[in-house]
C-alpha cells in the first residue's frame, strides 16, 4: 500500500474468521483461505463482517484492528452518509460455506418481530448467550446465497398438488392428508410440531425403518425426500427420531447449479442440506429453529414468525454486465447486495463503492486500484473497500470475485 498515511488509504487487506460447527466440511474452507487443515477438525464458515461473535481483521499500516474499530474510527468517510445514518453499522455479514452435514431446519424473523423478542427476552432476563434464547439482537435477518458447488436445500413449503402429492406416496404419513386439506399449511404444521418425542417415534418409527435400508443401498434419488430423511438419520441412534423429518416431506427440495442464487426472506422456512456457497446476510443471529437439531426449538415462537404458505422458488441468476464483468444478484433487501466478478486480461472491472464494500477472491489473481494506491488479491484473500471510492480491478490472467455492497 506503499507509504500513504492510513487515513489516505481507501483500500485494505482484511481476514476473516473461521467458525468449526460439526457441519461443516474437511477440507473447503482451509484449502481456500490457505490456512493448514487439522486432522479430525470440521470447517463450516468463514465470516467477512463487524458481527461481535466474530469480526474481522483490518491490516493497516499502523497493525490490524477489529472491522468495527476500524469503522469507528469515522463511521460517516468510511459507511458512506446514507448507511452510517441508516443503519449506524455495517448492515451485513459475508460468508463462504461449507456445508457437509445438514442443518437445522430454521426461519428468521422480521425487524417488528425481532425488536418485539429482543425485548420480552431482555426483560426476562434472559443471557444473550442461554441455549434458550431466541433473539439475540434487534435485526431480521435476510440472506442471499449462491452455489459454488452443486447445492441442495429445503426452501418454502411446497405447492398444495405437491405436498398433497407427497402425503399420498408417504404411506406413514398419508393420515395427515385430511388435516392439510382442512386446516392448510398452519394446521398441518402445527400438528406435527406440537406432538410429543413419543408420538414423533411411533409415527415415524416404520417411516425410518422403510427408507434407511434403501438409503444404505443407494437405491433412493437425491430429489426425494426420503433420501434426505435417511440422510439425516444414518449413523444416528434412532431411538428418537428428530421431528425436522416432516418438514422434509412438505418443504421444496432445491438443487442449485454452479452460478444460481436464492434469496430467503424472513418468515421462510429453510435448511441447507450439502454443497459449498457464499452466503450475504442482514448482520444478525437471529434463528429460529424447527428440527434437525440438539439445540433449542420454540414451537409457538416459530409458528408467530413462520409464513404458511406456498412458494415456488425464484432461482436468480443475476443481471450480467459484459463489458464490466459482472453479475449483480438483486433482491428486495436494502442492507447488502450480492455480486460477481469474472475477468480475463481483456476485461476491466470499474465501479465507485455506495458504502464499505468486501471483495474476496475464489479463483484466480487481480489488482485492485484506487488513484495510486493498489493492492494484490489472490484466491482466497479479501479487500476492503471504503465508501465512495472509484476503484478498476485486472487480472493478467482470469480471477472470480464475490463481492458484498449496499445497494444503491
Amino acid at each position: 500500500m506503499g507509504n500513504l498515511d492510513t487515513k489516505d488509504n481507501r483500500l485494505f487487506r482484511i481476514e476473516g474468521q473461521v467458525q468449526n460447527y460439526d457441519w461443516g466440511g474437511e477440507s473447503f474452507i482451509p484449502n481456500l483461505v490457505s490456512q493448514p487443515i487439522v486432522p479430525n477438525t470440521t470447517y463450516a464458515e468463514y465470516w467477512l463482517g463487524a458481527h461481535l461473535k466474530a469480526p474481522s481483521k483490518v491490516i493497516t499500516d499502523k497493525g490490524s484492528v477489529s472491522l468495527e474499530q476500524f469503522l469507528d474510527q469515522n463511521r460517516t468517510e468510511n459507511l458512506g452518509e446514507e448507511v452510517a445514518t441508516d443503519f449506524g453499522k455495517l448492515p451485513y455479514l459475508f460468508k463462504v460455506l461449507d456445508v457437509s452435514k445438514m442443518l437445522s431446519i430454521q426461519v428468521h424473523p422480521s425487524i417488528a418481530a425481532a425488536k418485539i423478542g429482543y425485548k420480552k427476552e431482555n426483560e426476562q432476563g434472559i443471557p444473550l448467550t442461554a441455549s434458550n434464547r431466541n433473539f439475540k439482537d434487534e435485526n431480521h435477518k435476510p440472506e442471499i446465497m449462491v452455489a459454488l458447488t452443486d447445492f441442495w436445500l429445503l426452501h418454502g413449503f411446497l405447492e398444495q398438488e405437491k405436498l398433497v402429492k407427497n402425503l399420498k406416496e408417504t404411506v406413514e404419513l398419508s393420515f395427515l392428508l385430511n388435516t392439510f386439506l382442512e386446516e392448510g399449511y398452519l394446521g398441518l404444521y402445527k400438528k406435527v410440531m406440537e406432538y410429543s418425542q413419543e408420538e414423533v417415534n411411533t409415527i415415524l418409527r416404520p417411516l425410518v425403518k422403510r427408507i434407511l435400508p434403501k438409503y444404505r443401498k443407494n437405491e433412493l434419488a437425491k430429489s426425494s425426500p426420503a433420501f434426505w430423511a435417511a440422510k439425516s438419520l444414518n449413523n444416528k441412534d434412532t431411538e428418537d427420531i428428530d421431528k425436522g423429518i416432516f418438514s422434509i416431506y412438505f418443504f421444496n427440495i432445491l438443487n442449485l447449479s454452479r452460478g444460481e442464487a436464492i434469496f430467503q426472506d424472513a418468515g421462510v422456512p429453510h435448511a441447507y442440506l450439502e454443497g459449498v456457497n457464499m452466503e450475504l446476510m442482514a448482520n444478525s443471529d437471529n434463528v429460529l429453529r424447527a428440527g434437525l437439531t440438539s439445540k433449542h426449538i420454540d414451537v409457538a415462537e416459530l409458528i408467530k414468525n413462520t409464513k404458511f404458505e406456498e412458494t415456488i422458488p425464484n432461482i436468480l441468476l443475476g443481471d450480467e454486465n459484459k463489458a464490466n464483468g459482472e453479475v449483480v444478484f438483486k433482491t428486495k433487501a436494502k442492507d447488502f447486495e450480492l455480486s460477481k466478478i469474472e475477468l480475463t486480461k481483456t476485461v476491466t472491472h470499474t465501479a465507485t463503492s455506495n458504502s464499505v464494500e468486501i471483495l474476496m477472491a475464489l479463483k484466480g489473481a487481480a489488482t485492485v486500484t484506487q488513484n495510486k494506491e493498489s493492492i494484490s488479491l489472490d484466491k482466497g484473500e479479501s479487500v476492503l473497500i471504503k465508501a465512495n471510492t472509484t476503484y478498476q480491478i485486472t487480472t493478467t490472467s482470469e480471477v472470480e470475485i464475490y463481492k458484498a455492497s449496499v445497494p444503491k
